[in-house]
């Protein structure tokens, strides 16, 4: 079997994203790397890195990726040049941003007409793409929202794995004052059963996932004296993903609604496999402290497989060879095994993959 091919938009010219991406793509391991973005920048990045610059090579596509010498790294530049002064560490620009967006797009269109494996994603700054000034940017809240869109996605799912569990959401980036009239059954149905559907591709052939659905209020609601999304939504939203997971041959126990508080504190001890977050902060704190740096953003129910690092643009430590690649190896290493396990998905997902490759063609 060939190795796979990552696609590696390298996120924000002027944050740490081009620094992990090269290292990382150094390091892994399974895998062939693609970096999407700027000749010049990953030249940098390499140098700033105590890599070789010249062990990364300017390719026009896909197959000149895939025929380079072991122990070179492709680099694809769409459009033009970046002029670096554009993307000085620590300091970000228009034109930086109007730069990552594309490098994301080019990226993402080079899985979605399959001559990419997955999408592997660096950070990037939402505010600097919105400022860039194109109608795609100014409504940029994210990769997820804006890989839905490009993808035509009826439904995506943001989630974070680590080595001890899986964490999804049912909202993303919203304000917190909207997060209640958003949690309704359908979505909290959605990303419950991407959960359990990533958990089992993940698992060994026969394993049971167990996924704990969280509440949105104190204890679970007090039985309504705390409020009553648990009656509400959270609860047939579990029965609707208990029959979704049967139609699409899902096997997995779901529990809840769990009190937040001790659906992590059990996930971390091994208790539950995945616990599904009502919210952002819900699902990041607890994730970012038994994980940070190794945690990978994981969108769910795309057409194709992405992952992204879990952390920032680190502008603060940009252009001073410090930034920890983890994060960025992690996301190609779970890439890579998703990838590889591609047989093993869903019949849903399958059919959504398969529609997918025909819009693109």
């Amino acid at each position: 079997m060939s190795a796979a091919l990552l696609a590696v938009s390298l996120g924000c010219p002027s944050g740490i994203g081009p620094e992990v991406s090269v290292r990382a793509a150094a390091r892994v391991k399974g895998a062939r790397v693609v970096l999407v973005g700027d000749q010049g920048v990953v030249e940098r990045a390499a140098r700033v890195s105590g890599l070789d610059p010249t062990r990364f090579v300017r390719v026009r596509g896909a197959d000149e990726a895939r025929a380079l010498a072991r122990g070179i790294t492709a680099v694809l530049q769409p459009g033009v040049r970046l002029a670096l002064r554009d993307a000085r560490p620590g300091a970000p620009s228009v034109a930086g941003g109007a730069a990552q967006l594309s490098w994301i797009d080019a990226a993402c269109d080079l899985v979605r007409r399959g001559e990419a494996s997955a999408l592997v994603t660096g950070p990037v700054s939402k505010e600097v793409i919105a400022r860039s000034g194109t109608r795609e940017a100014k409504r940029f809240l994210g990769h997820t929202e804006h890989l839905q869109r490009r993808l035509g996605a009826r439904e995506v799912v943001m989630a974070f794995h680590t080595a001890r569990f899986t964490t999804s959401l049912v909202t993303t980036h919203l304000p917190l004052a909207r997060v209640p009239a958003a949690i309704t059954p359908a979505n909290v149905a959605a990303a419950t059963f991407w959960l359990a559907e990533l958990l089992q591709r993940l698992g060994k052939p026969g394993s049971r996932p167990r996924v704990a659905v969280a509440s949105l209020n104190p204890h679970a609601g007090e039985g309504g004296l705390l409020g009553s999304e648990e009656s509400r939504a959270i609860l047939p939203g579990i029965v609707l993903a208990r029959a979704r997971a049967v139609r699409s041959h899902v096997a997995c126990e779901l529990i809840g609604p769990v009190p937040a508080e001790t659906a992590f504190r059990k996930a971390a001890a091994g208790d539950y496999d995945g616990v599904v977050a009502m919210y952002h902060d819900q699902a990041t704190i607890p994730m970012k402290l038994v994980g940070f740096g190794e945690a990978v953003n994981v969108s769910l129910g795309l057409p194709i497989i992405r992952t992204s690092v879990d952390h920032g643009t680190g502008y603060d430590i940009a252009g001073k060879g410090v930034a920890d690649p983890r994060g960025m190896l992690e996301a190609m290493t779970l890439a890579t095994r998703l990838s590889a396990r591609e047989g093993r998905r869903t019949p849903e997902t399958a059919s959504r993959r398969g529609r997918s490759r025909t819009r693109s063609r």
